[in-house]
């Protein structure tokens, strides 16, 4: 069955806000996505709703739709709330989930180490957060659910950077992410919440620092040979 144009706009949308195809912060123009989609205002409306809704967009007045941003205190709160949230829905997937759910999650990371393999990173990216977000579905909170599902808006926008590895020492850690995976999944099916929360709390120290450089890049090469007086001198 065909998904009707709202619904294709809906998923299009939030795939690129995800991959960064629409960077955080962007006003979107109801006329140009409108014609870009073939849909009328109202439906449109409804879309930025729910996207709001969601955690993706933000309402300004109700006159814009803004990209949600990732700015400095979205960032500190970021950092600070996401383990607590991924080791409380890990611990209730490991006690939870059931057994299509399992199939489901053991499906996603095949696809996820086949995008690996191919160093695919939006679908490297996608797929990881489809990992996570079906732990929420395996922990079936209802509180902890919308939590977890706003922390991997801005997490898979950040993991764009996370899986561009630099160097070996870099493309090792991803490696050791996915391995983590393979691990979870394990430790789900042995009914284990102690061993899953340890193994959530160490893929989050893996991937941390680097999501940081997102806010926080290397700094630029200065080259000090063709600077005069790099550090000003003042009269005492």
């Amino acid at each position: 069955m065909k998904k009707n144009k709202k619904l294709i706009c809906y998923d299009s949308l939030k795939h690129r806000i995800l991959t960064l195809d629409i960077a955080p912060g962007t006003v979107l123009d109801e006329t140009v996505i409108a014609e870009e989609y073939q849909l009328s205002r109202t439906p449109l409306r409804e879309i930025f709703q729910r996207l709001a809704g969601e955690g993706y967009v933000s309402l300004e007045n109700n006159r814009s739709t803004k990209v949600s941003s990732m700015d400095i205190n979205s960032m500190r709160d970021f950092f600070q709330t996401a383990p607590l949230v991924y080791a409380s829905v890990a611990r209730l997937a490991a006690e939870n989930a059931t057994t299509p759910q399992i199939e489901t999650l053991k499906q996603i990371q095949i696809q996820f180490l086949a995008a690996c393999e191919k160093q695919d990173v939006e679908k490297m990216s996608m797929q990881n957060h489809a990992f996570h977000e079906t732990l929420g579905q395996m922990a079936g909170n209802h509180y902890l659910i919308p939590s977890l599902n706003r922390l991997l808006i801005d997490h898979t926008r950040m993991s764009q950077m996370f899986f561009r590895p630099k160097n070996n020492k870099e493309e090792i850690i991803i490696g050791k992410a996915s391995h983590h995976h393979d691990l979870m999944i394990e430790a789900i099916e042995n009914r284990s919440p102690a061993d899953i929360v340890e193994l959530t709390l160490e893929h989050w120290e893996l991937s941390r620092n680097r999501m940081e450089q997102f806010v926080r890049p290397d700094p630029l090469p200065i080259d000090t040979d063709n600077v005069e007086n790099p550090m000003p001198k003042y009269k005492s």
